[in-house]
């Protein structure tokens, strides 16, 4: 009889590992899903930059992005990470005559 019930106290321990590991998925899952997303036309507003400009971003991979019935849309942490990559914090020198 002992043995049962420890046979069902390890089984429901195990069952709680599983639930606790599908949770976390699951809340994976939900947290890449409610990172906002913007369109086209804000991303070159927000960087100012052309409609080709941005395509040629797409093209090289620079930008990855989601396309929804013709309708392009990035991610901001993706933008984030494009600015971050490319940014530079040289100090000019001279009176800038170059």
């Amino acid at each position: 009889m002992i043995e049962i019930v420890d046979l069902i106290l390890n089984l429901s321990q195990e069952v709680k590992t599983i639930k606790g590991y599908l949770q976390q998925i699951h809340q994976s899952r939900l947290e890449s899903f409610t990172e906002e997303w913007i369109d086209g036309q804000d991303v070159m507003q927000t960087l100012h930059i052309s409609k080709r400009t941005l395509q040629s971003l797409r093209d090289n991979g620079t930008l990855p992005y989601s396309r929804i019935n013709g309708k392009f849309y990035y991610k901001l942490s993706d933008l984030e990470s494009l600015m971050e990559k490319n940014y530079s914090h040289k100090k000019s020198s001279g009176n800038g005559n170059k």
